[in-house]
């Protein structure tokens, strides 16, 4: 059976500037592999809200779960869940259990509660909240999408709270195999690879250092025997 599958998708005009680097996605990816999700698609949109509903049904759609992060703040560019809402059809407002987390720990940490800060308990009606152990302020599930903040630190916060209600499959293995020999001495041989061992994927992945040209060969895949035997075979074909 088929590991679940699942897509990403990034909201911010900071990224698609340059201003941000993301670090979200690198950190999904090997939560999901580790969990057996299979992340199949990254998709960044601007802070337009056109463009949040239109990337977040298309992808809501097509994988078993979606991961959104950015645009949950208190700030008004922070447009992501009132798009969330619009996109399944809910209303959207202060949700008293998501102002009660935020009123302790504003109370508890003397911070002034403002409306501007009240922002981040704007829910929607049917979402599920998700925990955030690092800044309170929750993200939501809507669906089978969960929206979480952007600021890497919550982010991973928020990963964690997630992937236990999530069902995953395999595990996702890998082994890795470098060849001193660039990639066109190798592509037959591994094109047969590919062909005895279709559950496999077989990557090829070309480098050059210090004036010389080799390739890393990565093999992954759910069975580790199989990949062990693939790998045999690699050796066998190209010793070091």
């Amino acid at each position: 059976m088929p590991n679940p599958t699942a897509a990403m998708l990034v909201i911010g005009d900071e990224i698609l500037s340059g201003r941000t680097r993301d670090a979200n996605m690198h950190h999904l990816a090997q939560e999901l592999t580790k969990h057996g999700v299979d992340l199949q698609e990254v998709r960044i949109v601007s802070d337009d809200k056109t463009a949040i509903i239109n990337a977040v049904r298309a992808l809501s759609a097509a994988y078993d779960e979606v991961f959104s992060s950015g645009g949950i703040g208190p700030t008004h560019d922070d447009i992501t869940a009132d798009s969330m809402a619009e996109a399944f059809g809910q209303s959207i407002d202060v949700r008293d259990d998501a102002r009660a987390l935020l009123e302790a720990s504003f109370t508890r940490r003397k911070v002034e509660i403002t409306e501007a800060r009240m922002r981040m308990a704007r829910i929607p009606a049917k979402a599920k909240l998700i925990d955030n152990p690092v800044s309170t302020a929750p993200g939501f599930t809507i669906e089978n999408v969960h929206v979480m903040a952007g600021v890497p630190q919550v982010f991973e916060a928020m990963v964690a709270s997630v992937l236990p209600t999530i069902t995953g499959g395999q595990p996702l293995l890998s082994q890795t195999y470098r060849i001193q020999r660039g990639e066109g001495e190798i592509a037959e041989p591994l094109g047969q690879l590919a062909k005895d061992y279709p559950d496999l994927s077989i990557g090829s992945y070309p480098y050059q250092r210090d004036g010389l040209y080799g390739t890393n060969i990565v093999i992954r895949g759910t069975d580790g025997a199989m990949i062990d035997a693939a790998m045999t075979r690699l050796a066998e074909r190209f010793p070091k």
